[in-house]
């Protein structure tokens, strides 16, 4: 009986390191640093970061808080953060649809032209 308990042990520990802890999984990173957890190869190759804008969020690249960690935790330090959407303030466009605008204005003065339509 006590050989039988510890088989079943041995397989149950091999399962839960088979399968993980259910712990949160890390967020995937591309080339770039962009966050990419949770997406399909499909949707992170239609997510191009080789421009400098992120037309995914509609905002530059650099400052796009949604594809990378680090941009998100400065904006955090900086208490610059809807805790409500989980993004920066100064880019919620829900909380503050008139933001959507001034980013565009950026993209049209650079690009001569509208940008892209959101994806996110």
């Amino acid at each position: 009986m006590k050989l039988h308990s510890l088989s079943i042990a041995a397989i149950c520990l091999a399962a839960m390191f088979a399968l993980g802890c259910g712990g949160e999984k890390p967020a995937a990173k591309d080339g770039h640093g962009h966050d990419h957890a949770g997406e399909t190869a499909a949707e992170h190759a239609e997510h191009d970061h080789g421009g400098w804008w992120c037309a995914e969020h509609g905002v530059p690249e650099d400052i796009c808080a949604l594809c990378s960690s680090k941009v998100a935790a400065d904006f955090q330090k900086k208490g610059d953060w809807c805790k409500q959407h989980d993004r920066p303030d100064s880019q919620c466009f829900i909380c503050h649809p008139e933001l959507e605008a001034k980013f565009a204005e950026q993209y049209e003065a650079r690009e001569g032209k509208k940008p892209p339509p959101r994806k996110g």
